[in-house]
């Protein structure tokens, strides 16, 4: 239940990112469905929450701890914004601010997409884990195959976010959104997925130093 619910926030999100693409109506309902889950995400993991005061806290809980506050705070700043914005499920509450909105809405959609790239990232190694159980242990050019495959996914990524123009959305320096309608959508998507998959690679090596770091700690 609790892989059925983060694919479907991985497939979401990916399809959120493509606005222009997708259309306006489902825009909408693709970031009620993602509130939902998201939802749905905390209520399964409840027992996490109900430990966060309690317990010694590691470099990796900290910065666990504090993704998952920078995702509340930009899944609270999309659902808010989106509500203002909505001209389809939500246009019968004539909401104000739509300027100020609309600039909130992208940034929190675009760091929306980047922290739970991070996110995932964090808990690749159950991912990974799960997957070498069902490969045959005595062939490791499957793992190998599967590292450099990573590698260059993750290297096209850095392409894809300069050639996207990401940071400009994440630091407000754009206002609009600048998506090529004449591109293919596959290749758009292929671009997004990249760019998801360096900030998973990142994550993932990361926060696998960072585990080890207090046990290097302990023995010194």
């Amino acid at each position: 239940m609790r892989m059925t619910v983060d694919c479907l926030m991985t497939v979401i999100l990916l399809l959120l990112m493509g606005y222009s693409r997708v259309g306006e109506a489902a825009h909408e309902w693709l970031g009620i469905s993602m509130f939902l889950l998201y939802i749905i995400h905390h209520i399964m993991n409840r027992k996490w929450f109900s430990g966060i005061f309690k317990g010694k806290y590691s470099l990796f809980r900290v910065v666990q701890t504090v993704l998952v506050i920078l995702l509340l705070i930009t899944m609270i700043g999309s659902a808010v914004s989106g509500m203002i914005l909505s001209k389809h499920v939500f246009g019968f509450l004539d909401l104000k601010g739509a300027s100020s909105a609309r600039e909130i809405h992208m940034l929190c959609g675009y760091w929306n997409f980047i922290l739970m790239s991070l996110h995932l990232g964090l808990h690749w190694t159950m991912i990974v884990k799960m997957v070498s159980k069902k490969l045959p242990k005595d062939k490791p050019v499957l793992k190998w195959t599967a590292r450099i495959t990573a590698v260059l996914i993750a290297g096209y990524g850095i392409y894809a976010l300069a050639a996207r123009r990401i940071h400009e959305y994440l630091f407000g320096m754009t206002k609009f959104a600048f998506i090529d309608l004449t591109e293919p959508i596959v290749l758009f998507f292929l671009d997004y997925l990249a760019i998801m998959g360096l900030f998973v690679f990142i994550s993932h090596y990361t926060s696998e130093g960072i585990r080890k770091f207090p046990k290097k700690q302990t023995k010194e």
